[in-house]
């Protein structure tokens, strides 16, 4: 079964969002990771991914490149479309792209330029796994339903 890409033809997408899919696609089913071992299968990915940069459309370019995205900054129409190419192919790929996505995704929206400047470009190239996580019992999954704030001293 070979994934229908009509949808792309659609104004919402710019030429650069039509070429990733099939690109993606293309390097992707070329690629030999033994998922049996979940754990490693995702590092493997994530240092895949980053390696043939398919992680840099996870942050931004940065001012001067120096950020390591492929992007000026976060499209959420690549990133929906290189989402979605993964999954067809391995959803453990997919994961682990949006892992690296959730994590960095953080730092792009309200970290400081040192914070980005120390996590982004590793996080693009695959040499970091970055992380999101929640540490309240009542929000579950939900990071809107978090109640906890913090208030500067």
């Amino acid at each position: 079964m070979k994934p229908t890409t009509a949808h792309l033809g659609l104004p919402f997408f710019d030429d650069v969002h039509r070429e990733l899919g099939p690109r993606l696609a293309d390097w992707i089913t070329g690629q030999q990771v033994d998922e049996t071992d979940d754990r490693r299968a995702c590092r493997e990915w994530v240092q895949l991914l980053g390696a043939n940069g398919w992680l840099r459309y996870c942050v931004p370019a940065g001012s001067d490149g120096a950020l390591g995205g492929a992007l000026d900054r976060l499209d959420s129409r690549a990133l929906v479309i290189l989402r979605e190419t993964l999954a067809f192919h391995s959803p453990l790929a997919d994961f682990a792209f949006a892992m690296q996505g959730l994590g960095s995704g953080a730092i792009t929206l309200a970290g400081t330029p040192e914070q980005q400047a120390a996590y982004l470009p590793q996080v693009a190239s695959g040499q970091k796994i970055a992380a999101f996580a929640l540490s309240e019992a009542d929000a579950g999954s939900d990071a809107g339903s978090m109640a906890t704030s913090a208030v500067q001293a």
